[in-house]
Order: structure tokens, then C-alpha cells, then sequence
């Protein structure tokens, strides 16, 4: 191959995708995604420092996908390492507790966060946005309404573009 040509790509190589999650502090994002990426239930409460990581494949059309997902730390004092990790992010999970109002209605400040630093150019028309409702079996106490999840879904995240 010549220098300075660029390489093609190998018609059996996987695709990497990256994906963020995002939302307050104890609403469950590390358990959601080691019960994805490992196959496994994590029952104690373990804040995550910064950022931790999962990895898992999925096959779409015979072809093997790798799902990277960035578990972003919830809690405000690590802002500073979060905001290294929006660029680039194709999916985003943004987690709220069912019991936790709070933790729903402070999706909208996630979001800002993450336009924000994504910066003027930024684009997020291409980013896909899923909304996980998390702590389900707290139905007894659920503070957000599927409507309110509907409304978000609708109204905000549309006014986004």
C-alpha cells in the first residue's frame, strides 16, 4: 500500500458505538449497565468515582456491534471529568428513579450540561436518546407518571433540535 492512502476498512471488523448515561446519583445507571454489559445484578450501593466503563456486543445483519458505554458519575463533583466524555457520543441513556420527582425533572439540567459542552457546534440531531425509568419494583412509591415521561419525551427533548 502506498503512503499516504488511506486504509480500508476490513468487511468483517466489528463497529464501536459510544453511549453515555446520565442522571442524578443513586438512580441505579452502574446497575443497568453491568445487568447489560456483564449479565449480573449488583445489589450494593457503590457510587461510581468519575467514570467507569462497560462493554458488550450485539449483532445486527450478521454484524458484530460493540456497544461502549461510559457510566458517568452522577454526583456534581465530578463534572470536571464528565465533560470530557460527551464529544463523539452517539446514544445517550438518561436515568431517573421512579421514586425520586427530583431525579426525573433534573433530566432537563443533564441535557443543558451535555449541549453545553458539546459547545456551539455541536450537533445532537444525530444522537439517540433512550429515558429509563429505573427502581420499577418501588412502584408503591413512583412519583413520575408516564405521562410526565411522555412530555419529556415530546416536549423537551424535541426542543433540543
Amino acid at each position: 500500500m502506498e503512503a499516504g492512502m488511506p486504509k480500508r476498512k476490513e468487511p468483517g471488523r466489528s463497529l464501536r458505538i459510544k453511549v453515555i448515561s446520565m442522571g442524578n446519583a443513586e438512580v441505579g445507571k452502574s446497575c443497568i449497565i453491568k445487568r447489560y454489559c456483564e449479565k449480573r445484578f449488583v445489589s450494593k450501593y457503590l457510587a461510581t468515582i468519575g467514570i467507569d466503563y462497560g462493554v458488550t456486543k450485539v449483532y445486527i445483519k450478521d454484524r458484530e456491534i460493540k456497544v461502549n458505554i461510559f457510566d458517568m458519575a452522577g454526583h456534581p463533583f465530578f463534572y470536571e471529568v464528565r465533560n470530557e466524555f460527551y464529544k463523539d457520543t452517539q446514544g445517550v441513556i438518561l436515568v431517573y428513579d421512579v421514586s425520586q420527582k427530583d431525579s426525573f425533572e433534573a433530566l432537563d439540567s443533564w441535557l443543558a450540561e451535555m449541549k453545553q459542552e458539546l459547545g456551539p457546534h455541536g450537533n445532537m440531531d444525530n444522537i439517540i436518546f433512550t429515558v429509563c425509568a429505573n427502581k420499577c419494583s418501588k412502584v408503591q412509591i413512583q412519583n413520575v407518571t408516564q405521562g410526565k415521561v411522555v412530555l419529556l419525551l415530546k416536549d423537551r427533548l424535541a426542543a433540543l433540535y
